[in-house]
């Protein structure tokens, strides 16, 4: 059964108050000022919390530019100052190797928000739009509105990146959030829990730790947006939960990102940007290549390239390396390990269950129906399945549902645009794996099961953003609406056509 709620005793040091709330504290204290606590008169225990954000919301306190940028400002001072805390803290949760860490999340987080902190100014003012001729005099353009309370669940494998960007874009577009970080990557959550909210303004901003239990009554709130990240089946009941509410998501979740490699190619360089991307966080990365579709003479080119490529980054025994990370927990390593039947081990396939040690592994001969191609990996095995040409491959593809991204490889860039042109994905990266994902200024997001909505740069500023049209009139001119007043006749319909009309460009009336 589920414990009351309440915040806890001792205060993180530096902080004049927290809203930090978990499910293995006692009672709840009776409503403290500026603390947000939990309400039982709804019967749900985060009724308090919720409320507490949307009464600050609604006093306009997040409105402001001043304010946005301040809390902005205090995200980066949270990067800069607990770095250490957070490569120490990802390197508990999975042995994650402080560069990796240090790439993805914290430097990729600082580009958002100085991305974010340089242009904000400019994406908040109101978009002003054409007019028709009745309504020339007359102001009308685009409001960026805040939704209200926003919710965004994290997953683990990127526990800091993956609630510290779309948090940036709900902070800068006015909101108040939630944060439910994972639960799975223990140390970095209570990293968040404890230190994040020493930074962020507790009457706006509060950390959920909670597990899939709590998540479920959390879901229960009336949000008015939702920003999951994880996998599709998860992201089902988020969706589910959140129409009841008739809230709007956005769902950013995984799938199988095929990486098609043809005949005509530098094999040395695609065997190591291949394998940089596939085994970086011990390959638990959304758009990480989740299999390889080549024919078999560039399969029997690759192995040998990829071997090399993994022993120049790894060393001859990977295990001894420290940076190559482990997988999070024991339940991902046993789901990682049994894929290991599918297929034929070309490279690697040593385990070490003590260690959650999964190998850099390469599959060859992997067969459609082999366990490795019926689900996500989500680990450091990738397999090669044979095809006979660049056909049979975007094929192959488009037979699946559509993944969050798309791999090829060629030195024919006719070659890579048709694979680009003829098959559907959330974004596509030609000669290359994950560098795509760097670039503030491309969207990022799933299509189909892959996911729904859009986020990185001004797009996560657009995503938590109510884009409001606006029409303000003049009050006086009344002669220019006498057209559409009854009663109506011929004449005014002929006025009122022409002064709202649209016609096509380059047409032509013939009389």
């Amino acid at each position: 059964m589920q414990q009351p709620l309440q915040l806890p005793v001792q205060q993180p040091p530096g902080c004049a108050r927290s809203s930090l709330l978990s499910s293995s504290h006692g009672a709840a204290d009776a409503n403290p000022k500026g603390s947000a606590v939990c309400s039982s008169v709804s019967g749900n225990p985060y009724a308090g919390l919720v409320s507490h954000l949307r009464a600050a919301w609604l006093s306009g306190k997040t409105r402001p530019l001043e304010y946005r940028t301040a809390q902005l400002e205090a995200l980066g001072r949270f990067l800069e100052e607990k770095k250490q805390d957070i490569l120490e803290a990802t390197a508990l949760d999975m042995r994650k190797p402080s560069f990796e860490a240090y790439f993805s999340e914290i430097l990729l987080c600082k580009n958002e928000l100085n991305d974010t902190l340089n242009n904000l100014s400019h994406w908040m003012k109101d978009e002003h739009v054409d007019k028709n001729l009745v309504t020339q005099l007359d102001s009308a353009f685009i409001r960026k509105d805040p939704y209200g309370v926003v919710l965004i669940i994290a997953p683990w494998n990127y526990p800091i990146h993956l609630f510290f960007v779309p948090l940036i874009g709900a902070i800068a577009a006015g909101n108040c959030v939630v944060i439910k970080p994972s639960e799975i990557a223990k140390n970095t959550e209570k990293l968040v829990a404890e230190m994040l909210t020493c930074y962020l303004d507790s009457d706006c901003f509060a950390v959920v730790t909670a597990g899939v239990e709590e998540t479920t009554r959390l879901l229960e709130n009336k949000f008015d947006y939702i920003f999951f990240t994880g996998s599709p089946s998860v992201g089902r009941v988020v969706m589910s939960a959140a129409a009841k509410h008739l809230t709007p998501v956005t769902l950013e979740l995984g799938g199988k990102n095929p990486c098609y490699v043809s005949n005509t190619c530098d094999v040395q360089n695609v065997a190591r940007r291949l394998a940089w991307g596939r085994f970086f966080n011990a390959g638990q990365t959304c758009v990480a290549p989740d299999y390889v579709l080549c024919s078999v003479e560039m399969q029997e080119k690759l192995m040998p390239a990829l071997r090399e490529a993994i022993t120049e980054f790894y060393g001859p025994e990977p295990r001894n390396s420290p940076d190559f990370a482990r997988i999070v927990g024991d339940k991902q390593f046993q789901r990682v390990r049994a894929l290991l039947s599918s297929g034929r081990v070309a490279i690697g396939g040593q385990t070490d269950e003590k260690e959650r040690y999964v190998a850099p592994t390469v599959l060859a001969d992997v067969q459609p129906s082999d366990p490795a191609m019926q689900e996500e990996i989500f680990g450091p095995i990738l397999p090669i399945v044979v095809v006979a040409n660049m056909d049979e491959a975007i094929e192959f593809i488009n037979a699946r549902p559509r993944p969050l991204a798309i791999y090829a490889f060629s030195c024919d860039s006719k070659e890579v645009n048709q694979v680009l042109e003829r098959t559907s994905s959330g974004g596509f990266c030609g000669n290359d794996t994950l560098m795509h994902v760097t670039l503030t200024s491309l969207t990022f997001g799933g299509i189909g099961n892959s996911g729904l909505g859009k986020y990185h740069g001004k797009f996560t500023f657009d995503t938590f953003s109510h884009h409001r049209g606006c029409l303000h009139r003049n009050m006086g001119l009344e002669a220019i609406n006498s057209p559409r007043y009854p009663p109506y006749t011929q004449q005014k319909l002929g006025l009122m056509t022409a002064t709202v009309e649209i016609k096509r460009k380059g047409t032509c009336t013939l009389l």
